[in-house]
């Protein structure tokens, strides 16, 4: 990816790049401790066996296994489902620094944090995320919305961190529709493009851009760019948060104003 952290003192120029683009990324825009913090607090909720013994939590070292009768992510009564309505999470999503990149982004003095924030984390393995525009799971309200993704912890590529297909902001959706279903291991979500991110590209053109992301930084992009996550291929499991703004003034998809639970279908 296109680093530009370099702009952040530009705010009109970051503005620019963002719409030409779709998408920006900078570095070291929140607190590395506190994210780290954040990390380990939430990895603190689960059973020892879930990690590598003589690990820090914050390392997030996956043992190998599930602990016995794992609850699904994002399930009431799982650390996930738990965090996100916690006054602990809800000081880090209000961090200022978030709230004042989607003000110059989105070109407005007022901006609304959907309530609907995810936490994820994946252990090695294949597919952590479909390639996929944001706008086909919030499509009953505004266009004017970015997402930030925020790596909670390091996150080289092979870590499973968030890849953009380039330029794909700019594609028109019907040619997203017509390749939806095609190549699937979803049958009958019609949301996600495809599972396969080489055969995506092949269709669609443009290259998958990537980043070593490091604890503080955020990516954000359009509700129009197309993404995904890489495979996570290392011990140390992925941890993101994604948080969404639009501009105070306009209508929210309404099924975003709720908090997230990893099985409310949306």
């Amino acid at each position: 990816m296109q680093d530009s952290t370099a702009l952040l003192n530009d705010p009109a120029a970051l503005r620019d790049r963002f719409q030409q683009d779709g998408y920006v990324y900078l570095r070291g825009v929140l607190d590395r401790e506190k994210v780290i913090n954040l990390r380990g607090h939430y990895f603190g909720m689960f059973d020892d066996a879930y990690f590598a013994s003589g690990t820090d939590r914050s390392a997030g070292i996956w043992s190998g296994s599930a602990p016995a009768n794992a609850l699904p992510h994002g399930v009431e009564g799982h650390p996930a489902h738990t965090l996100v309505r916690s006054p602990y999470f809800e000081d880090f999503a209000a961090s200022p620094e978030l709230a004042n990149l989607a003000q110059i982004l989105l070109g407005e003095d007022e901006v609304f944090q959907l309530p609907r924030q995810i936490v994820r984390h994946f252990n090695k393995g294949p597919l952590s995320s479909r390639a996929h525009t944001d706008f086909d799971y919030m499509d009953r309200g505004s266009a004017s919305i970015i997402t930030m993704w925020l790596p909670i912890g390091d996150c080289p590529p092979e870590s499973g961190g968030l890849t953009y297909l380039e330029g794909s902001h700019t594609i028109e959706k019907s040619k997203l529709d017509v390749l939806k279903g095609k190549r699937t291991d979803r049958s009958g979500d019609l949301r996600p493009i495809s599972h396969d991110l080489g055969w995506t590209q092949e269709q669609l053109g443009g290259r998958w851009l990537y980043a070593d992301y490091k604890a503080g930084d955020v990516a954000i992009h359009s509700p129009h760019l197309v993404h995904a996550s890489l495979d996570t291929q290392t011990d140390a499991m992925r941890m993101s948060v994604d948080l969404r703004f639009l501009p105070k003034s306009v209508e929210p998809d309404p099924r975003w104003l709720t908090k997230w639970a990893g099985n409310d279908g949306n």
